[in-house]
């Protein structure tokens, strides 16, 4: 037997013995577990002790990254060597963040000059835009930025606008990622060409939906401004001779590396939207904090190790227990969008039945992952987080201090995350139910009734993700760290994160569909997809 199949063995075999213990019991043969299992990295405090591993489940699970060569691939992803082998390409996305004169490679050729130079220019941008030293083509001062981008050119935008913004924005700032002509109406709507940017990002520019996005707004420019409206357009593409035939400015046309990929970009050009409206020094300092993040994955052993371990808490849940889906729950009102953006990191990179030479995997791969904010989740789906058939993992994610709290209210946020995570774990007897309900008189029928509907079974494992505040250099790690994890749970299940052949033959059929929509010859299709076609073109 392998090595990394011994300590695949090792992991189902603890796991199995792991699951017929209740989580809480775990602390009390344990008196060092709280402190084994809680970890502070790059601002981030986290609580991994309430997940349903003992100290040998622990243990199996670094002997399993140990197997695998998690720190093997780490240093090969560090150096810039080929990690997405079906492209031939890097990950080389620490280096977007790397303090200036870092020396970041890809394929042994230095990329952090490319980047610092970038970045220059980037800032150079942002700061005309924002002093009004480059106006609009009337000469009006920008007000506005519509971002158009669709998956990671409109994700990590979004969440990164959506965490930071202030409450009252100097620069509106707009996403228009699906193709819906809804979309774009809502984007534009109330907007005034004269002082409006649209920053179109597209790695190939030919990307469907964000071109068709980007055609509405440029006849938007051009009714009101004339071909003068091009000035208001700029592209960050790694196809910068499409981009300007689409009419952007050449010096507004901002590169996207090969060695980047979409749902690690918002480091790069691809968050120029944010950096004009929060300012380039904030967006600075959220690539400071994903940078601390990278200095503690790139050093820290794997058992003292932030990403990896938890990387190894969702294998041991998804692998050794079995359990397909994962929730994330930010107590943040303005981290409510991370769910959807680890949706796309998680899913998209690691949704895999192959391995990276296209055999087919020996284990479950990703999780679904699916979330909201709380509290407003706890009237949604946590019914079927405590009481469900299904054991559910959760991340929650917390703010100690908020900046928008004037009254006091964050402490009563901050209590129902620290009680869900324990209610989860702890539950409820429904011999303890039948005792209150005792005490409150009832009838010993309608105890019977009540009773088992009002017991919570317990021992369903989160992990505690806590932010001292919410701030660039924070979110920054925590994104961070949830990429990391993501490479390392990809080196454990031997696949490759980087890419995404699964999004492709859908789009490619799209295209075939929409010619038919528009009149052209019918196709060869299956009975149900040719009776839509002929439905949707009457």
């Amino acid at each position: 037997m392998s090595d990394a199949k011994a300590a695949w063995a090792e992991l189902a075999r603890t796991a199995a013995h792991d699951g017929r213990s209740r989580i809480e019991s775990l602390f009390a043969g344990d008196p060092a577990r709280l402190d084994r299992l809680t970890f502070d990295a790059a601002g981030l405090h986290v609580d991994l002790s309430k997940q349903p591993w003992s100290q040998a489940g622990v243990e199996a699970a670094i002997g399993l990254a140990r197997a695998a060569d998690v720190e093997g691939a780490r240093t090969r992803l560090i150096a810039g060597d080929v990690v997405n082998t079906s492209e031939g390409r890097a990950a080389q996305h620490m280096a977007l963040r790397a303090p200036a004169g870092a020396r970041f490679e890809v394929a042994g050729e230095a990329v952090s000059p490319l980047v610092d130079a970038g970045r220059a220019t980037m800032w150079r941008f942002v700061d005309e835009i924002r002093s009004g030293a480059r106006a609009g083509a009337g000469g009006a001062p920008f007000r506005a930025v519509v971002h158009i981008g669709i998956g990671g050119s409109d994700l990590g935008p979004r969440l990164v606008w959506e965490a930071l913004a202030p409450i009252e924005p100097d620069i509106d700032l707009r996403f228009a990622a699906n193709v819906d002509p809804s979309e774009m109406s809502a984007a534009l709507a109330g907007l005034n060409p004269q002082d409006t940017l649209v920053v179109v990002v597209s790695k190939t520019f030919t990307t469907q939906e964000t071109l068709a996005n980007a055609e509405i707004a440029r006849a938007w420019l051009r009714a009101s401004l004339g071909h003068a409206g091009d000035a208001h357009l700029v592209a960050v593409s790694a196809a910068p001779a499409v981009a300007q035939a689409f009419g952007v400015p050449a010096d507004q046309v901002f590169a996207f590396w090969d060695w980047v990929g979409g749902r690690f970009s918002v480091w790069s050009a691809v968050g120029l939207s944010c950096a004009i409206a929060l300012g380039h020094e904030i967006f600075q300092h959220f690539l400071a904090g994903a940078a601390q993040m990278d200095a503690h994955f790139a050093s820290a052993p794997l058992e003292e190790n932030l990403p990896v371990m938890l990387a190894l808490a969702h294998v041991f849940n998804r692998n050794g227990l079995g359990r397909t889906v994962r929730a994330v729950v930010p107590y943040a009102r303005r981290l409510r969008l991370l769910p959807d953006f680890l949706q796309q990191l998680e899913m998209e990179s690691n949704g895999k039945r192959v391995d990276a030479v296209g055999r087919p995997v020996a284990q479950a791969t990703a999780a679904a992952v699916f979330g909201g904010a709380g509290t407003n989740v706890q009237h949604a789906f946590f019914q079927l987080l405590h009481q469900g058939t299904d054991v559910i993992p959760v991340d929650i994610v917390a703010v100690h201090r908020a900046r928008d709290d004037s009254e006091g209210r964050q402490a009563k946020l901050l209590a129902n995350a620290v009680a869900q995570a324990e209610a989860l774990m702890v539950g409820r007897t429904e011999a303890d139910v039948r005792q209150q309900l005792q005490a409150q008189g009832a009838a010993q029928s309608q105890i019977d009734a009540l009773a088992p509907q009002r017991a919570f079974p317990g021992d369903r494992p989160s992990s505690f993700i806590l932010l001292e505040r919410l701030t660039p250099e924070t979110l920054g790690a925590l994104i961070a760290l949830y990429e990391h994890k993501t490479f390392v749970e990809g080196v454990l299940w031997g696949i490759n994160s980087f890419d995404q052949w699964g999004v492709e033959l859908g789009k490619s059929l799209a295209g075939r569909v929409l010619a038919e929509l528009e009149g052209g010859p019918s196709g060869t299709h299956d009975p149900s997809t040719a009776a839509l076609i002929r439905r949707l073109k009457d």
